[in-house]
Protein backbone atom coordinates (compact mmCIF):
# COMPACT_ATOMS: atom_id res chain seq x y z
CA UNK A 1 0.00 0.00 0.00
CA UNK A 2 2.88 2.32 0.83
CA UNK A 3 4.49 1.64 -2.52
CA UNK A 4 1.22 2.48 -4.28
CA UNK A 5 1.08 5.79 -2.43
CA UNK A 6 4.67 6.56 -3.44
CA UNK A 7 3.85 5.67 -7.05
CA UNK A 8 0.77 7.90 -7.02
CA UNK A 9 2.77 10.81 -5.59
CA UNK A 10 5.39 10.30 -8.29
CA UNK A 11 2.73 10.31 -11.02
CA UNK A 12 1.12 13.46 -9.64
CA UNK A 13 4.48 15.22 -9.61
CA UNK A 14 5.20 14.25 -13.23
CA UNK A 15 1.77 15.40 -14.43
CA UNK A 16 2.20 18.72 -12.66
CA UNK A 17 5.54 19.29 -14.39
CA UNK A 18 4.11 18.44 -17.80
CA UNK A 19 1.27 20.93 -17.40
CA UNK A 20 3.74 23.79 -16.95
CA UNK A 21 4.76 23.47 -20.61
CA UNK A 22 1.31 24.18 -22.02
CA UNK A 23 0.94 27.78 -20.71
CA UNK A 24 4.15 28.75 -22.54
CA UNK A 25 2.53 27.89 -25.87
CA UNK A 26 -0.78 29.35 -24.76
CA UNK A 27 0.94 32.66 -23.95
CA UNK A 28 2.53 32.68 -27.40
CA UNK A 29 -0.84 32.06 -29.08
CA UNK A 30 -2.51 34.74 -26.94
CA UNK A 31 0.23 37.22 -27.81
CA UNK A 32 -0.17 36.51 -31.53
CA UNK A 33 -3.94 36.86 -31.23
CA UNK A 34 -3.47 40.24 -29.54
CA UNK A 35 -1.22 41.33 -32.42
CA UNK A 36 -3.81 40.13 -34.92
CA UNK A 37 -6.61 41.98 -33.11
CA UNK A 38 -4.56 45.19 -33.16
CA UNK A 39 -3.75 44.75 -36.87
CA UNK A 40 -7.42 44.03 -37.61
CA UNK A 41 -8.43 47.18 -35.74
CA UNK A 42 -5.94 49.22 -37.74
CA UNK A 43 -7.20 47.72 -40.99
CA UNK A 44 -10.81 48.44 -40.02
CA UNK A 45 -9.84 52.06 -39.38
CA UNK A 46 -8.10 52.24 -42.77
CA UNK A 47 -11.11 50.68 -44.46
CA UNK A 48 -13.36 53.25 -42.78
CA UNK A 49 -11.10 56.03 -44.11
CA UNK A 50 -11.26 54.46 -47.57
CA UNK A 51 -15.06 54.24 -47.45
CA UNK A 52 -15.26 57.91 -46.45
CA UNK A 53 -12.89 58.82 -49.27
CA UNK A 54 -14.94 56.81 -51.78
CA UNK A 55 -18.08 58.67 -50.71
CA UNK A 56 -16.24 61.97 -51.20
CA UNK A 57 -15.09 60.83 -54.64
CA UNK A 58 -18.65 59.90 -55.56
CA UNK A 59 -19.89 63.35 -54.49
CA UNK A 60 -17.00 64.94 -56.37
CA UNK A 61 -17.91 63.04 -59.53
CA UNK A 62 -21.50 64.31 -59.29
CA UNK A 63 -20.24 67.86 -58.78
CA UNK A 64 -17.94 67.57 -61.79
CA UNK A 65 -20.82 66.35 -63.94
CA UNK A 66 -23.05 69.20 -62.77
CA UNK A 67 -20.29 71.76 -63.40
CA UNK A 68 -19.68 70.32 -66.85
CA UNK A 69 -23.38 70.62 -67.65
CA UNK A 70 -23.40 74.23 -66.38
CA UNK A 71 -20.39 75.04 -68.56
CA UNK A 72 -22.11 73.53 -71.59
CA UNK A 73 -25.26 75.59 -70.91
CA UNK A 74 -23.17 78.72 -70.38
CA UNK A 75 -21.44 78.19 -73.71
CA UNK A 76 -24.86 78.05 -75.38
CA UNK A 77 -25.96 81.21 -73.53
CA UNK A 78 -22.75 82.96 -74.53
CA UNK A 79 -23.24 82.01 -78.15
CA UNK A 80 -26.82 83.34 -78.09
CA UNK A 81 -25.75 86.58 -76.40
CA UNK A 82 -22.99 87.15 -78.92
CA UNK A 83 -25.44 86.50 -81.76
CA UNK A 84 -27.91 89.03 -80.30
CA UNK A 85 -25.11 91.55 -79.88
CA UNK A 86 -24.01 91.04 -83.47
CA UNK A 87 -27.55 91.37 -84.78
CA UNK A 88 -28.09 94.65 -82.91
CA UNK A 89 -24.76 95.97 -84.09
CA UNK A 90 -25.52 95.05 -87.71
CA UNK A 91 -28.98 96.68 -87.47
CA UNK A 92 -27.46 99.88 -86.13
CA UNK A 93 -24.84 99.90 -88.90
CA UNK A 94 -27.55 99.47 -91.51
CA UNK A 95 -29.49 102.43 -90.18
CA UNK A 96 -26.38 104.61 -90.11
CA UNK A 97 -25.40 103.46 -93.61
CA UNK A 98 -28.87 104.19 -94.94
CA UNK A 99 -28.98 107.63 -93.33
CA UNK A 100 -25.66 108.75 -94.76
CA UNK A 101 -25.59 106.92 -98.08
CA UNK A 102 -29.11 108.06 -98.97
CA UNK A 103 -28.57 111.53 -97.67
CA UNK A 104 -31.06 111.01 -94.90
CA UNK A 105 -28.63 112.45 -92.44
CA UNK A 106 -29.18 115.95 -93.85
CA UNK A 107 -32.70 114.99 -94.72
CA UNK A 108 -33.37 114.26 -91.11
CA UNK A 109 -32.03 117.62 -90.11
CA UNK A 110 -34.10 119.30 -92.82
CA UNK A 111 -37.11 117.33 -91.65
CA UNK A 112 -36.59 118.63 -88.14
CA UNK A 113 -36.15 122.24 -89.28
CA UNK A 114 -39.06 122.17 -91.72
CA UNK A 115 -41.48 120.43 -89.41
CA UNK A 116 -43.57 123.52 -89.10
CA UNK A 117 -44.23 124.92 -85.69
CA UNK A 118 -41.86 124.66 -82.75
CA UNK A 119 -43.78 121.77 -81.23
CA UNK A 120 -43.36 119.65 -84.38
CA UNK A 121 -39.69 120.55 -84.61
CA UNK A 122 -39.12 119.42 -81.00
CA UNK A 123 -41.10 116.21 -81.50
CA UNK A 124 -39.13 115.32 -84.63
CA UNK A 125 -35.83 116.06 -82.90
CA UNK A 126 -36.86 114.04 -79.85
CA UNK A 127 -37.79 111.08 -82.06
CA UNK A 128 -34.43 111.12 -83.82
CA UNK A 129 -32.64 111.29 -80.46
CA UNK A 130 -34.70 108.36 -79.11
CA UNK A 131 -33.71 106.19 -82.09
CA UNK A 132 -30.03 106.85 -81.43
CA UNK A 133 -30.40 106.28 -77.68
CA UNK A 134 -32.27 103.01 -78.26
CA UNK A 135 -29.49 101.74 -80.49
CA UNK A 136 -26.86 102.76 -77.98
CA UNK A 137 -28.68 101.26 -74.97
CA UNK A 138 -29.43 97.95 -76.70
CA UNK A 139 -25.86 97.61 -77.86
CA UNK A 140 -24.54 98.39 -74.37
CA UNK A 141 -27.04 95.90 -72.92
CA UNK A 142 -25.93 93.08 -75.21
CA UNK A 143 -22.26 93.85 -74.56
CA UNK A 144 -22.89 93.73 -70.79
CA UNK A 145 -24.78 90.44 -71.11
CA UNK A 146 -21.99 88.95 -73.19
CA UNK A 147 -19.34 90.01 -70.66
CA UNK A 148 -21.39 88.59 -67.78
CA UNK A 149 -21.76 85.22 -69.49
CA UNK A 150 -18.03 85.18 -70.29
CA UNK A 151 -17.21 85.85 -66.63
CA UNK A 152 -19.56 83.03 -65.54
CA UNK A 153 -17.97 80.63 -68.01
CA UNK A 154 -14.49 81.56 -66.75
CA UNK A 155 -15.61 81.07 -63.14
CA UNK A 156 -17.10 77.65 -63.91
CA UNK A 157 -13.97 76.56 -65.76
CA UNK A 158 -11.83 77.57 -62.78
CA UNK A 159 -14.17 75.61 -60.50
CA UNK A 160 -13.87 72.57 -62.74
CA UNK A 161 -10.06 72.84 -62.73
CA UNK A 162 -10.11 72.89 -58.92
CA UNK A 163 -12.46 69.91 -58.79
CA UNK A 164 -10.25 67.94 -61.17
CA UNK A 165 -7.21 68.75 -59.03
CA UNK A 166 -9.13 67.49 -55.98
CA UNK A 167 -10.02 64.34 -57.90
CA UNK A 168 -6.35 63.66 -58.62
CA UNK A 169 -5.55 64.18 -54.93
CA UNK A 170 -8.34 61.81 -53.88
CA UNK A 171 -7.16 59.17 -56.34
CA UNK A 172 -3.65 59.38 -54.86
CA UNK A 173 -5.09 58.98 -51.35
CA UNK A 174 -7.18 56.03 -52.51
CA UNK A 175 -4.12 54.33 -54.01
CA UNK A 176 -2.14 54.88 -50.80
CA UNK A 177 -4.97 53.55 -48.61
CA UNK A 178 -5.45 50.50 -50.84
CA UNK A 179 -1.73 49.74 -50.63
CA UNK A 180 -1.70 50.13 -46.83
CA UNK A 181 -4.83 47.98 -46.45
CA UNK A 182 -3.28 45.31 -48.67
CA UNK A 183 -0.10 45.32 -46.55
CA UNK A 184 -2.15 45.16 -43.34
CA UNK A 185 -4.22 42.29 -44.76
CA UNK A 186 -1.03 40.39 -45.55
CA UNK A 187 0.18 41.05 -42.00
CA UNK A 188 -3.06 39.64 -40.59
CA UNK A 189 -2.80 36.61 -42.86
CA UNK A 190 0.77 36.06 -41.70
CA UNK A 191 -0.34 36.32 -38.06
CA UNK A 192 -3.09 33.78 -38.77
CA UNK A 193 -0.47 31.37 -40.10
CA UNK A 194 1.72 31.99 -37.05
CA UNK A 195 -1.23 31.43 -34.69
CA UNK A 196 -2.11 28.17 -36.41
CA UNK A 197 1.52 27.08 -36.37
CA UNK A 198 1.88 27.94 -32.67
CA UNK A 199 -1.37 26.11 -31.89
CA UNK A 200 -0.19 23.11 -33.88
CA UNK A 201 3.11 23.05 -32.01
CA UNK A 202 1.29 23.43 -28.71
CA UNK A 203 -0.95 20.50 -29.60
CA UNK A 204 2.01 18.38 -30.68
CA UNK A 205 3.96 19.24 -27.55
CA UNK A 206 0.98 18.53 -25.34
CA UNK A 207 0.39 15.21 -27.10
CA UNK A 208 4.07 14.28 -26.77
CA UNK A 209 4.10 15.15 -23.08
CA UNK A 210 0.94 13.19 -22.51
CA UNK A 211 2.42 10.21 -24.30
CA UNK A 212 5.60 10.45 -22.22
CA UNK A 213 3.67 10.77 -18.97
CA UNK A 214 1.41 7.89 -19.96
CA UNK A 215 4.42 5.74 -20.64
CA UNK A 216 6.02 6.77 -17.33
CA UNK A 217 2.75 6.19 -15.49
CA UNK A 218 2.37 2.71 -16.91
CA UNK A 219 5.99 1.90 -16.13
CA UNK A 220 5.59 3.14 -12.56
CA UNK A 221 2.39 1.15 -12.11
CA UNK A 222 4.07 -1.96 -13.48
CA UNK A 223 7.02 -1.50 -11.12
CA UNK A 224 4.71 -0.86 -8.18
CA UNK A 225 2.60 -3.88 -9.05
CA UNK A 226 5.69 -6.06 -9.40
CA UNK A 227 7.13 -4.92 -6.09
CA UNK A 228 3.80 -5.33 -4.34
CA UNK A 229 3.49 -8.83 -5.80
CA UNK A 230 6.97 -9.73 -4.65
CA UNK A 231 6.37 -8.32 -1.18
CA UNK A 232 2.91 -9.61 -0.50
CA UNK A 233 2.61 -12.43 -2.99
CA UNK A 234 -0.87 -11.17 -3.73
CA UNK A 235 -2.41 -9.79 -6.83
CA UNK A 236 -1.89 -6.08 -7.29
CA UNK A 237 -4.73 -3.90 -8.50
CA UNK A 238 -4.48 -2.71 -12.08
CA UNK A 239 -4.42 0.88 -12.99
CA UNK A 240 -7.40 0.51 -15.29
CA UNK A 241 -9.27 3.48 -13.86
CA UNK A 242 -6.29 5.82 -14.17
CA UNK A 243 -5.46 4.51 -17.64
CA UNK A 244 -9.06 4.97 -18.69
CA UNK A 245 -9.00 8.55 -17.45
CA UNK A 246 -5.84 9.25 -19.38
CA UNK A 247 -7.27 7.74 -22.57
CA UNK A 248 -10.36 9.88 -22.12
CA UNK A 249 -8.16 12.97 -21.70
CA UNK A 250 -6.33 12.16 -24.95
CA UNK A 251 -9.60 11.54 -26.73
CA UNK A 252 -10.97 14.85 -25.46
CA UNK A 253 -7.90 16.79 -26.64
CA UNK A 254 -8.10 17.83 -30.23
CA UNK A 255 -5.86 20.10 -32.24
CA UNK A 256 -7.34 23.56 -32.75
CA UNK A 257 -8.99 23.85 -36.14
CA UNK A 258 -7.83 26.60 -38.50
CA UNK A 259 -10.15 29.32 -39.71
CA UNK A 260 -11.97 28.63 -42.91
CA UNK A 261 -10.29 30.08 -45.99
CA UNK A 262 -13.72 30.87 -47.37
CA UNK A 263 -14.45 33.50 -44.77
CA UNK A 264 -17.65 31.88 -43.54
CA UNK A 265 -18.43 29.85 -46.63
CA UNK A 266 -20.29 32.58 -48.42
CA UNK A 267 -22.16 31.12 -51.34
CA UNK A 268 -22.09 32.85 -54.67
CA UNK A 269 -25.32 34.62 -55.46
CA UNK A 270 -27.06 34.15 -58.75
CA UNK A 271 -25.80 36.46 -61.47
CA UNK A 272 -27.92 38.30 -64.04
CA UNK A 273 -28.45 36.35 -67.26
CA UNK A 274 -26.33 37.39 -70.24
CA UNK A 275 -27.84 38.14 -73.64
CA UNK A 276 -25.34 38.01 -76.50
CA UNK A 277 -27.54 40.14 -78.77
CA UNK A 278 -27.88 42.84 -76.10
CA UNK A 279 -24.18 42.70 -75.31
CA UNK A 280 -23.23 43.02 -78.98
CA UNK A 281 -25.55 46.02 -79.41
CA UNK A 282 -23.92 47.73 -76.42
CA UNK A 283 -20.43 47.05 -77.78
CA UNK A 284 -21.44 48.31 -81.27
CA UNK A 285 -22.61 51.61 -79.75
CA UNK A 286 -19.36 51.87 -77.82
CA UNK A 287 -17.30 51.40 -81.00
CA UNK A 288 -19.40 54.02 -82.78
CA UNK A 289 -18.30 56.57 -80.16
CA UNK A 290 -14.55 56.07 -80.57
CA UNK A 291 -12.82 59.40 -81.05
CA UNK A 292 -15.57 61.40 -79.37
CA UNK A 293 -14.45 64.29 -77.17
CA UNK A 294 -14.28 64.00 -73.38
CA UNK A 295 -16.43 66.69 -71.76
CA UNK A 296 -17.47 66.66 -68.12
CA UNK A 297 -21.26 66.32 -67.76
CA UNK A 298 -21.74 65.47 -71.45
CA UNK A 299 -23.90 62.71 -72.88
CA UNK A 300 -24.41 63.91 -76.42
CA UNK A 301 -23.32 63.10 -79.98
CA UNK A 302 -19.57 63.56 -80.19
CA UNK A 303 -19.03 64.39 -76.50
CA UNK A 304 -19.18 62.27 -73.34
CA UNK A 305 -17.80 61.85 -69.88
CA UNK A 306 -17.24 58.27 -68.67
CA UNK A 307 -20.70 57.65 -67.18
CA UNK A 308 -22.36 59.56 -70.00
CA UNK A 309 -20.75 57.16 -72.51
CA UNK A 310 -21.83 54.09 -70.52
CA UNK A 311 -25.37 55.48 -70.23
CA UNK A 312 -25.60 55.97 -74.00
CA UNK A 313 -24.15 52.54 -74.80
CA UNK A 314 -26.59 50.79 -72.46
CA UNK A 315 -29.73 52.65 -73.58
CA UNK A 316 -29.04 53.98 -77.06
CA UNK A 317 -30.28 57.41 -75.99
CA UNK A 318 -28.36 60.51 -74.97
CA UNK A 319 -29.63 60.57 -71.41
CA UNK A 320 -27.65 59.85 -68.26
CA UNK A 321 -28.86 56.88 -66.17
CA UNK A 322 -26.26 57.14 -63.42
CA UNK A 323 -22.66 57.74 -62.43
CA UNK A 324 -19.79 55.30 -61.87
CA UNK A 325 -20.95 55.04 -58.24
CA UNK A 326 -24.40 54.04 -59.48
CA UNK A 327 -22.93 51.26 -61.62
CA UNK A 328 -20.82 50.01 -58.70
CA UNK A 329 -24.09 49.17 -56.93
CA UNK A 330 -25.31 46.90 -59.75
CA UNK A 331 -25.11 43.10 -59.68
CA UNK A 332 -21.53 41.92 -60.11
CA UNK A 333 -20.54 39.09 -62.44
CA UNK A 334 -17.61 36.71 -62.11
CA UNK A 335 -17.45 35.82 -65.81
CA UNK A 336 -17.57 39.17 -67.66
CA UNK A 337 -18.88 39.24 -71.20
CA UNK A 338 -18.79 41.90 -73.95
CA UNK A 339 -21.32 44.59 -73.12
CA UNK A 340 -20.89 44.36 -69.34
CA UNK A 341 -19.90 47.50 -67.44
CA UNK A 342 -16.44 47.93 -65.91
CA UNK A 343 -16.95 50.08 -62.81
CA UNK A 344 -14.59 51.60 -60.27
CA UNK A 345 -14.57 54.58 -57.95
CA UNK A 346 -14.75 57.63 -60.21
CA UNK A 347 -14.53 55.82 -63.56
CA UNK A 348 -16.38 53.32 -65.75
CA UNK A 349 -16.41 51.85 -69.25
CA UNK A 350 -17.87 49.15 -71.52
CA UNK A 351 -16.15 45.75 -71.50
CA UNK A 352 -15.39 44.44 -75.02
CA UNK A 353 -13.53 41.22 -74.07
CA UNK A 354 -9.89 40.14 -73.66
CA UNK A 355 -9.36 42.47 -70.71
CA UNK A 356 -10.17 45.55 -72.82
CA UNK A 357 -12.80 48.25 -72.47
CA UNK A 358 -14.04 51.28 -74.38
CA UNK A 359 -14.19 54.33 -72.12
CA UNK A 360 -14.18 58.10 -72.12
CA UNK A 361 -10.69 58.38 -70.67
CA UNK A 362 -10.08 62.03 -69.80
CA UNK A 363 -9.95 65.51 -71.28
CA UNK A 364 -7.69 65.74 -74.30
CA UNK A 365 -7.90 61.96 -74.84
CA UNK A 366 -11.60 61.27 -75.37
CA UNK A 367 -13.21 57.90 -76.08
CA UNK A 368 -10.64 55.16 -76.64
CA UNK A 369 -10.00 51.42 -76.29
CA UNK A 370 -7.83 50.56 -73.30
CA UNK A 371 -7.15 47.86 -70.69
CA UNK A 372 -9.58 47.40 -67.82
CA UNK A 373 -8.11 49.36 -64.93
CA UNK A 374 -6.92 47.76 -61.72
CA UNK A 375 -9.55 47.62 -59.00
CA UNK A 376 -12.52 47.71 -61.36
CA UNK A 377 -15.38 45.22 -61.05
CA UNK A 378 -17.73 43.89 -63.69
CA UNK A 379 -21.46 44.53 -63.41
CA UNK A 380 -24.46 43.75 -65.59
CA UNK A 381 -27.69 45.69 -65.95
Amino acid sequence: MKLKKVGSAFLATMLTCSLTVTPVFADEVDDLKDQKAQAQSEMNSLQSQLNTLMNKMSDLENELIETGEEIAQTEEDLKAAEEDQEKQYEAMKLRIKYMYEEGTGTATMEKVLTSGDMSSILSQAEYSQQVHEYDREKLDEYIATTEKVKELKTSLEEKQDNLEATQVEFEAQQSELNTTISEKSEEISSLDDMIQEAARKAAEEAARKKAEEEAKRKAAEERAAAEASNNSGGNSGGGGSSESATVEEEAAYTEPSSESDNGGGESSSSEPAYSASTGNAIVDRAYSCLGAEYVWGACSPGAFDCSGLVSYCLTGSYSRIGTSSTFLGWSRVSDPQPGDVCAGVGHCGIYIGNGQMIHAATEGVGVIVGPVQSGMVYVRA
